[in-house]
């Protein structure tokens, strides 16, 4: 009778059998170490190396060097991979800490007219390169190797992640201003309900523009959904420019109110037009605060000229800092309004772009939304 069926008992402790049935049913764990886990388990209840590797599904000699090491070393010591010696790196630690270092300048910076590295370009340039360098070992440098070497140091000089540099020096301060008009936003909440005229004497509104809509018209009709067929509106690559509008819109962060305006440009005429259109829209001992960037047109001789012929206290205006237009509530609008209402949209002129962006306007103001802001709101108190 062959070696191979001589039958050799496997004794294992009740822990062992234990770890190696759970290690058989996982999912997670390498395929080779679950494969000897099943043959351990199986030659325990059959001690038949052929029987074991037809229900396995392995060649009978590999179901007799695991035995045999399991009775060497021990169960679990069985499934582990063995130690090899491997061949020697071609690559020096060296070479690789060389290659990482290019790989974090740019390209433009060694003579390209790239930006940044590709994985081929860098190893182009290792291959040509390296070898001056002292690093003979890239002499045949390939793509997928410097892969290897960038993913192992975690570096991707292909890829770019944006930051947004601080470059107001009274960032918290202005953010402090912003943030406490908020709260004064909801201290007159909760005064209005306990008195409704509670914030008839102020109105808060967070301003800004949105420029660059775009009146695209197409030209071809758009094909609707047809169940079983396509699921999609179909609608042709082809289009046409009609030219841009800009929004000018406030909302009002104590009613939910959106006021607007759609206007070609956005200079200190349009927005001392949308300041009018304030103007006309509040009583006249009513307090109209606004939160609002640092835009020319703000800050312009015009439109000072203009705030100076109104009452005193008329209105009174709150800068967010440079870099940070995330502190105006209107930015959150503006991007539902985008989704919601600009996505997609397709028009024969402008007029008609103007007349479907008003439209949505009055259709968020049948349902106003009172935005609250409550990041960082405690730290202006």
């Amino acid at each position: 009778m062959a070696g191979w069926r001589r039958a050799v008992e496997l004794a294992m402790t009740d822990e062992e059998i234990e770890r190696l049935t759970a290690l058989s049913r996982s999912r997670t764990e390498p395929a080779s170490r679950v494969s000897r886990a099943q043959m351990l388990l199986a030659y325990r209840k059959n001690p038949s190396f052929c029987a074991v590797g037809q229900r396995v599904g392995v060649h009978h000699q590999t179901v007799q060097r695991c035995v045999e090491r399991a009775l060497a070393y021990g169960p679990l010591a069985a499934i582990e991979d063995r130690p090899r010696p491997g061949k020697e790196p071609v690559i020096t630690p060296e070479a690789k800490a060389w290659l990482v270092s290019l790989a974090c300048d740019k390209a433009k910076e060694h003579g390209y007219p790239h930006e940044l590295w590709t994985t081929r370009l860098l190893a182009r340039h290792a291959r040509e390169h390296g070898p001056t360098a002292g690093h003979e070992c890239f002499a045949r440098l390939v793509q997928g190797t410097v892969c290897k070497i960038l993913g192992q140091e975690e570096i991707k000089p292909h890829k770019v992640r944006y930051y947004l540099e601080r470059r107001d020096a009274e960032f918290e301060q202005k953010m402090a201003e912003v943030l406490c008009v908020y709260r004064d936003v909801r201290v007159l909440k909760k005064a209005a309900a306990r008195s409704r005229g509670a914030i008839k004497r102020v109105a808060i509104v967070s301003y800004d523009e949105k420029p660059g809509i775009q009146a695209i018209a197409t030209t071809a009709p758009d094909l609707p959904p047809k169940p079983g067929v396509h699921a999609t509106f179909a609608r042709d690559y082809e289009y046409k420019r009609h030219g841009t509008l800009s929004l000018l819109a406030g909302i009002d962060l104590l009613t939910g109110k959106v006021h607007a305006l759609v206007r070609d440009r956005h200079r200190s005429r349009e927005f001392i037009e949308f300041l009018k259109l304030l103007d006309a829209a509040y009583p006249a001992g009513t307090a109209i605060k606004l939160i609002l960037d640092n835009h020319s047109a703000h800050i312009s001789r015009e439109t000072r000229a203009w705030l100076d012929a109104r009452p005193p206290g008329r209105f009174e205006f709150t800068f967010t800092p440079k870099h940070g237009s995330w502190l105006n509530l209107i930015e959150g609008f503006f991007s539902k309004f985008a989704r919601s209402v600009l996505r997609h949209i397709r028009v024969t002129s402008k007029h008609e772009l103007k007349e479907r962006i008003m439209a949505g306007i009055d259709d968020v103001n049948r349902h106003p939304v009172i935005h609250t802001w409550s990041y960082k709101l405690a730290e202006a108190a």
